[in-house]
């Protein structure tokens, strides 16, 4: 196999340092930078600071316009998540469709061998690794890439730390600039809350009514897209003296349904369209349900792309939509889809 990478230019610290890292490894460098959503004068920000990072590495930039297909595949996806009273997980589709799928076409194209990102994660050839910086590991949102790639990608920062890479850049004439930028939001067209992504494309303030586990009205909420499961806060109960979380949203009649802490607990979760990068259908190991939580253990049992997950220990708050991905210790195993 070549030397050529295409690695994603974001114009952020990360991809900017992978680039130069991967040239001092000694690969034929190109950059690309992908305009994804269409959020007013967000491209001519990160476009031109891409364009600036690419000229300071000494590569090609490439520009890729996927706006169309991100639309198709992330973002109305996200909107009708929402709409179904799930919560979405944008940034695991956008990898699997866009940054490790057009990205990759687009790599084929040009004959690059390898594709990179600065993602902190690691891989070992068949499995993807947890990143050596637990605090900004990222292998919770590839876990829907195809397994099939993983040989091909190359991910400059997965055995390093975050402060070396500020630390780097701030190092480097003429990147200093790259190293004290902000960090970009968790979800690139969420700039302050999901509801006023959505308000443009659906009716999101439609007061509902609050139900207890009973089903009786006991109180009201300001319409259900607000909520996701294990939310304690913007709606009221009325007479409630202990604290009060959402345990089920139901979208055909605007509804909440809202209990104690206990009414949260869940120990067993169901799993659809599962992506593994192991062959094995019956198997124990950890899953994590949401990106900022602990893993717990479990004995996971697969069918088709279904997996049924007996948890050894109460989790709270699993939310449908968002993703169940397994690990055995730093190795990421596969996951699915919250049913």
């Amino acid at each position: 196999m070549g030397k050529k990478v295409l690695i994603g230019m974001s114009g952020g610290v990360d991809s900017t340092v992978s680039t130069l890292l991967l040239k001092e490894q000694g690969y034929e460098v190109e950059g690309v930078y992908m305009k994804l959503h269409s959020k007013p004068g967000y491209h001519e920000i990160h476009q031109a600071r891409a364009e600036k990072a690419a000229a300071f590495a000494g590569v090609k930039l490439h520009i890729l316009d996927l706006q169309e297909e991100f639309n198709e595949k992330v973002f109305t996806p996200f909107i009708e998540t929402y709409k179904e009273g799930k919560t979405p997980n944008p940034c695991a589709l956008c990898n699997r469709n866009i940054k490790f799928g057009a990205m990759v076409a687009y790599a084929d194209s040009i004959g690059a061998d390898f594709v990179a990102t600065g993602h902190y994660i690691r891989h070992d050839g068949q499995y993807l690794l947890q990143a050596l910086d637990d605090t900004k590991d990222q292998s919770y949102f590839l876990f829907y890439i195809d397994p099939k790639l993983v040989p091909r990608l190359l991910f400059p920062l997965g055995e390093r730390h975050k402060s070396d890479i500020k630390a780097y850049a701030a190092s480097i004439e003429g990147l200093e600039s790259f190293a004290s930028q902000g960090e970009s939001s968790e979800i690139c067209f969420v700039e302050t809350t999901y509801a006023d992504v959505l308000k443009p494309y659906v009716a999101v303030d439609q007061e509902g009514e609050v139900l207890d586990m009973t089903g009786k009205v006991v109180g009201k909420h300001k319409g259900y897209m607000y909520y996701t499961i294990g939310k304690r806060k913007g709606f009221n109960v009325h007479g409630a003296h202990d604290p009060h979380f959402v345990v089920a949203i139901k979208p055909e009649t605007n509804q909440i349904v809202v209990g104690t802490r206990e009414d949260l607990e869940c120990r067993h979760v169901e799993l659809e369209r599962v992506n593994m990068f192991d062959a094995r259908r019956e198997f124990e190991c950890e899953i994590k349900l949401r990106y900022r939580t602990t893993a717990v253990k479990c004995r996971v049992k697969i069918e088709g792309d279904h997996a049924s997950v007996e948890l050894d220990e109460p989790v709270f708050g699993v939310a449908s939509g968002q993703a169940g991905v397994f690990y055995d210790g730093e190795k990421l195993l596969g996951g699915g889809w919250i049913v």
